[in-house]
């Protein structure tokens, strides 16, 4: 189940990236930037989309895989950590932006 007091939060916290919006669904949140998805929210976790060059980043911190997506649970030292989180984020929207546009071809 979705928890919409996490999902605001997160939100709030997305906020200097600009265009962040959410909308329901796989059973939680999904999460744009410019109407382009690059994180999703289940239950109280947050998971951005990965690729190849950052996947490993996450593999090391120990974060588990939204199976069978391409998204990866962010670290919890990222997640309370407004600089890091708007790093990272800000890689998961690039990733989001980049496959949404191979999408459109």
């Amino acid at each position: 189940m979705a928890d919409k007091g996490f999902m605001e939060h997160v939100t709030g916290l997305l906020a200097p990236l600009g265009d962040v919006s959410s909308r329901t669904m796989f059973g939680g949140f999904g999460v744009f930037h410019e109407g382009d998805m690059f994180a999703l929210i289940s239950g109280s976790s947050l998971y951005f989309k990965v690729d190849d060059e950052t996947r490993p980043a996450y593999e090391a911190a120990g974060s588990q895989r939204f199976k069978p997506m391409p998204y990866y649970e962010v670290p919890v030292e990222v997640l309370e950590d407004g600089e890091k989180l708007t790093e990272w984020a800000a890689r998961a929207v690039a990733i989001g932006h980049a496959t949404a546009k191979k999408k459109r071809r």
